[in-house]
């Protein structure tokens, strides 16, 4: 089975979640790790596994980042990472599929689906310093999917008038991810 590593440069997490009940707050996180088992004639024993530096969250302010990483939300000091791993197990349509696997977020580990496309892939020139390494083949994938954030013991809110919260309940995840074929 074809071996695609992310080019952690051109692969990225992000996430958005309501705000005061009017509004969302979106970020990301840019150092991501991982690879896919994956080839497009035997898509469904493809496996994914993703690795997410949680403490280089951003979301565009320095103090609710640091908010993010505190005890309250992703708790970075105690939980460094945030992993999924996962299997191939449906093809929805010719490059569309699911992605059934553990999420783990402050330790907790459940079960999600991830909603995953292929975009394609292409033979690229690969530059590392003034030599030219290349072509190297790259691929292009996008998964999505949504979790309640309480699942994972985030569970830090505030109150507003009339039942509203400061925080959603619900996240929604997407993974950008360009890969390179290992040789």
């Amino acid at each position: 089975m074809p071996r695609w590593v992310f080019e952690p440069g051109h692969t990225a997490a992000s996430f958005s979640v309501r705000h005061m009940m009017v509004t969302w707050v979106r970020g990301q996180f840019s150092d991501v790790h991982g690879w896919l088992d994956f080839d497009l004639q035997n898509p469904l024993r493809g496996s994914l596994h993703v690795e997410i530096a949680a403490a280089k969250i951003w979301s565009g302010e320095p103090e609710r980042d640091a908010h993010l990483r505190s005890a309250d939300f992703l708790d970075v000091e105690n939980h460094p990472q945030i992993t999924f791993d996962g299997n191939f197990s449906e093809q929805i349509g010719e490059s569309d599929f699911k992605v059934r696997g553990e999420l783990t977020i402050r330790g907790v580990h459940r079960e999600v689906v991830l909603d995953v496309r292929y975009l394609g892939q292409w033979s690229t020139p690969w530059w590392e310093g003034d030599q030219d390494l290349g072509p190297r083949t790259r691929a292009g994938f996008t998964g999505r999917t949504q979790i309640n954030r309480h699942d994972f013991g985030v569970s830090w809110n505030g109150e507003l008038e009339n039942g509203g919260v400061v925080v959603g309940h619900d996240v929604l995840i997407t993974l950008d991810a360009e890969a390179i074929l290992e040789p």
